[in-house]
Order: C-alpha cells, then structure tokens, then sequence
C-alpha cells in the first residue's frame, strides 16, 4: 500500500484506500459468469420441453453449466480460468445446435466476455498509468518537503 499522509492537529486520520491489486477483469468476468451460470440452470426445462431433449441428458447439461459457470466465476484468480471462460462461451453457443433459441443468448453471453476482457485490458492499463503519475507526484512531494525541512534547519520527519 501507499504511504499515509499525516493528519496535522484536530484533524482525524484519514485511511486512503489503495486498490491497486483489485481487477476490473477479475469482477466483471465473475458477474457475467455468474449470470450465465443462472441462465444455463435455467436452460434445463427448456431443453426438454422444447428440445425433446430427455430428462437424463438434459439436467446433467443444464446444472452442470451452472455449477461450472459458478465454481469457474471463483476461481478466476487463476489465469487457465479466463481460458475455461470462453470455452463456456462456446459450449453455451454450441446449445443452440439443441435448441435454437440458445444461439441467442449464446452471442448474448459470448459479445458480453469479449467486453468484458477488452474493457478491463483498457481499465487496467490507464489505471497502472495514474497509479504511476500519483507515485511519482507523491515522490516529488515528499523530496520537497524534505529539501524544505534542510533548508529550515529542522530535522528529516521520521515515517
């Protein structure tokens, strides 16, 4: 984390938060497979009263889409996790070879990834450049307070 600054007298200290670890990716990604995960759960009626898919077939798809869209949504701390997401973009395309309608939200979902992973690529490069403008401002800061404090006579500030 960054460096504090001081509270001067009567004034209560302020905590700062420094959220340069967090993913702009990482939370979106989840939000939409989540989502999806709901939607592919719900998919299970739907493939065997439209699709004439048989029950035995249908519920292991339908459900298993699900669990994997939501355990997959946890694990996207892992980099292979981002991979295993555009494959269930594709699976979720390819329900629609069972019931039509699935091609729909099957772009719905994949035009929904593909933004996701193109908008955070951009959110995360500008905000590594104004972490750096900001680090690089409070550098010069503190090397002006210290020049201040010699020319003054009085002694460095310990942090």
């Amino acid at each position: 984390m960054s460096e504090q600054p001081e509270p001067t007298a009567g004034e209560p200290a302020v905590e700062l938060a420094d959220d340069r670890d967090k993913s702009p990716r990482r939370s979106m990604a989840a939000a939409i497979l989540v989502l999806q995960g709901i939607v592919l759960g719900l998919t299970t009626p739907v493939l065997i009263s439209i699709g004439n898919v048989s029950w035995k077939a249908a519920v292991p798809i339908g459900v298993g889409l699900c669990l994997v869209c939501i355990l997959l949504s946890g694990m996207l701390s892992r980099r292979w996790a981002y991979a295993a997401g555009w494959v269930i973009q594709i699976v979720s395309l390819a329900l629609g070879l069972l019931v039509h309608m699935m091609f729909v939200l099957g772009v719905i979902f994949l035009v929904l990834w593909w933004g996701a992973m193109a908008l955070s690529s951009k959110i995360e490069r500008e905000k590594a450049a104004a972490y750096a403008e900001y680090d690089r401002l409070t550098a010069e800061g503190q090397q002006q307070g210290q020049q201040q404090d010699q020319q003054q006579g009085q002694p460095p500030a310990h942090e």
